[in-house]
């Protein structure tokens, strides 16, 4: 059996061809993992520099923390920005230091750039651009705002499909933070429900020069192909940039691709090169300390124990590197080895359930419960997916049964009073390990959406050090003990009912949610 062969669909153009073999065949332990750096680029780290956090409010007291000490950069890209009071706290922590940048130089050094998308961030009358006008009437010198338009919402059905259903076509999902040389990466967006009682997951990169600066010619790569957010709150395209939804179409994914594939595969050339330099000074360092003692020890950087490795999936651009590296890695997972895998949207691709379903690695999947999945009470339709994600999750677990897997896969559901569920990633334990040697963490849930839709983004992040491993064995623990674990009974309970409307139009629409 060869992951070759079952990637080979897969791999497009637009995608670096894997030169070095899989990871079964790569060095034990964490180098096992080095293959991904032929497809995108090796941050090598310190694991000091990795903090893993576990609650909503630890996430936006950081996030006020790092606009209010950022001198030279906030690069932030989400969904949306909601419109309630500690959003508003949050565009006054930007406006307060983007003023005293101001005032300390007489001509600020700080350039704010926001990445939302345009139709989730343009719903309602109040809305994500409502909120950040006056920062680009205060600041246009400093304030970047650019709102993505997916190009296949176009024509007769951008004109037919009325808010909110429009967000089903496709969408920025991208979440990434960034001040100065600081990152968080996460699934949260930034509203109030993601600050208070929204449960996801969140880790800083601090001193990250490398790292910053990627997610920041992501960002500024998306930002050139997306509308403008000006004044008057009208918006347009860079001068020259083909139109997402007016222009030709396969032009301006051409364009956009070009763009992302530029970032990547720059990105891919500094880091090899400064390998080579780091190898270079470190035989250098040896000798030196042959020579001169611990005093050239002390002068060299200590060797990375951590590895970051982002994974870019644009499907609607051509680019697909993260469901790759994904594929392989649930192909390659030798038996006995652990996944833990999680999402607050139970909606995976046939692709990702036809390898969980059929490789050696013990899989343990946690979901929403369906009082704690992000729908549950909507107006409308709405209201009716959580039901349909049941009926997903229902026939998922036939199929294991089918197959009597129930003890390789085992689903558990994430409860918890008066909070909801919107983690998504995996933590992988090698055979033999107590702890994780793998995280993948970002805006991907694993399913059609993000697959095929949506605009996505996350890291792996690999590492030796066991200290950085126990922080993210804490932080999956810390996650499913509040849930509990998934069985044919759990079917027969009456809040799981579904209704026959909803098993008719599931298999419909479920590659929309």
């Amino acid at each position: 059996r060869s992951s070759w062969l079952l990637l080979a669909p897969l791999l497009t153009p637009s995608v670096p061809v894997i030169t070095a073999p899989p990871c079964s065949l790569c060095p034990e332990g964490a180098h096992r993992f080095q293959w991904i750096g032929n497809l995108v680029p090796e941050f090598g780290i310190s694991s000091s520099h990795v903090k893993v956090l576990s609650s909503p409010a630890e996430f936006y007291e950081l996030l006020k923390v790092q606009i209010k000490s950022a001198k030279q950069r906030v690069v932030m890209a989400s969904l949306y920005l909601g419109t309630g009071l500690l959003e508003q706290e949050l565009v006054d922590c930007l406006e307060e230091t983007l003023e005293k940048s101001l005032q300390a130089k007489g001509s600020s050094d700080l350039r704010v750039s926001i990445l939302l998308d345009y139709t989730r961030g343009s719903r309602g009358r109040k809305n994500s651009r409502t909120m950040l006008i006056p920062l680009l009437q205060r600041f246009p010198e400093q304030v970047r705002v650019s709102l993505f338009h997916t190009p296949n919402l176009r024509g007769l059905l951008r004109l037919l499909i009325p808010e909110r259903f429009n967000e089903t076509i496709g969408l920025q999902h991208i979440k990434v933070y960034l001040f100065d040389d600081n990152v968080i990466l996460s699934g949260a967006n930034l509203s109030d429900l993601y600050f208070t009682n929204r449960q996801d997951r969140y880790v800083l990169l601090q001193d990250s020069a490398e790292i910053a600066d990627f997610f920041t010619e992501l960002v500024d790569a998306i930002g050139d192909v997306s509308l403008q957010l000006q004044r008057d709150d009208t918006v347009q395209m860079m001068e020259g940039m083909v139109h997402p939804y007016q222009g030709d179409k396969v032009a301006y994914c051409e364009i956009a691709n070009r763009r992302v594939m530029e970032v990547i595969n720059s990105a891919r050339t500094r880091q090899e090169l400064l390998h080579t330099k780091t190898f270079h000074s470190s035989q250098q360092g040896s000798s030196l300390l042959s020579q001169k003692g611990s005093q050239a020890s002390r002068d060299l950087k200590p060797e990375p124990d951590t590895w970051i490795y982002p994974l870019i999936q644009m499907k609607p651009f051509g680019i697909q590197i993260d469901e790759v590296v994904t594929e392989t890695l649930l192909t390659e997972a030798e038996r006995d080895a652990r996944i833990y895998l999680t999402t607050g949207y139970f909606n995976l691709t046939q692709a990702y359930m036809d390898l969980i379903l059929g490789t050696r690695a013990e899989y343990r999947i946690l979901l929403a419960s369906p009082e704690v999945n992000g729908f549950f009470g909507a107006k409308g339709v709405a209201g009716a997916i959580p039901a349909a994600y049941v009926y997903i999750e229902h026939q998922f677990y036939s199929e294991v049964c089918y197959l009597h897997q129930q003890e390789r896969v085992q689903l558990q559901e994430y409860s918890r009073a008066g909070w909801t569920f919107h983690a998504k990633g995996l933590w992988l334990y090698l055979a033999g390990s107590d702890l994780p040697c793998l995280t993948l963490i970002g805006s991907p849930n694993f399913g059609y959406r993000s697959v095929h839709r949506d605009l996505e983004a996350q890291v792996a992040i690999v590492t030796e050090n066991k200290a950085l491993q126990q922080q993210l064995h804490q932080e999956q623990e810390q996650l499913y003990l509040c849930s509990g674990v998934v069985s044919s009974s759990t079917f027969e309970q009456p809040n799981r009912y579904v209704k026959l409307w909803v098993k008719l139009v599931t298999p419909l629409i479920k590659n929309f949610f």
